[in-house]
């Protein structure tokens, strides 16, 4: 699929845009941007690990998952080399409450808490792409162009996320998808306290 209608694609999939004012928040605070982003691609990667050991009889999964977690800490190595070529400091920051939002909702019993998981993951993935897009352009050439260079790899993991839950569901999950699609709109136009990769709009 080009990566045109990949994107056209992500769009439908998630509820509502990144509203105008997380993106403006974005470019006024951009050590934030940068640590929290790294931050993103190390919980990536511990979930994709996580899953790993939790699934080992599924095959698919396990090739996907490796693959997905070699991106994730390679990403993660390229935005640590960006944050120290702008001199920023590698510090803490507290969790946005964008993940938990939809976590709290993963069923308990297997195999909905797979399936869920793995939702959750392509909508967690669908928006980093959305917000790389969307930034890219405001960004100075260095760092657009290297948000545009993710923009394929998180593409293909938000649908490898999609089609593994279809894969390994038992039942049609159109409306888990639905489910959290409501709850990712909701995570997204609801404002935080402070400004994350993944937060609302910072009240």
């Amino acid at each position: 699929m080009p990566l045109s209608d990949a994107l056209a694609e992500i769009e439908l999939f998630l509820r509502c845009p990144t509203p105008q004012a997380w993106v403006e928040q974005a470019l006024t605070h951009p050590e934030e941007l940068l640590i929290d982003h790294a931050n993103c691609e190390k919980k990536a990667a511990s979930t994709a690990l996580t899953l790993l050991f939790r699934y080992v009889e599924k095959d698919d999964l396990q090739y996907k998952l490796s693959r997905l977690a070699r991106e994730e800490l390679r990403h993660f190595e390229q935005v640590s080399a960006l944050m120290k070529k702008r001199g920023i400091t590698y510090r803490p920051l507290s969790a946005s409450l964008y993940a938990q939002r939809l976590h709290a909702h993963i069923r308990k019993g297997e195999p909905q808490k797979l399936i869920d998981t793995l939702i959750v993951g392509a909508f967690i993935e669908a928006r980093s792409c959305e917000r790389f897009y969307r930034l890219a352009p405001h960004l100075d050439a260095e760092l657009g162009d290297f948000y545009t260079s993710l923009l394929k790899s998180e593409v293909r993991h938000y649908q490898d996320y999609l089609r593994m839950a279809a894969q390994y569901a038992d039942e049609p999950i159109d409306e888990r998808v639905a489910f959290f699609a409501e709850l990712e709109r909701e995570a997204i136009l609801t404002p935080d306290k402070d400004f994350r990769f993944h937060s609302g709009a910072a009240a």
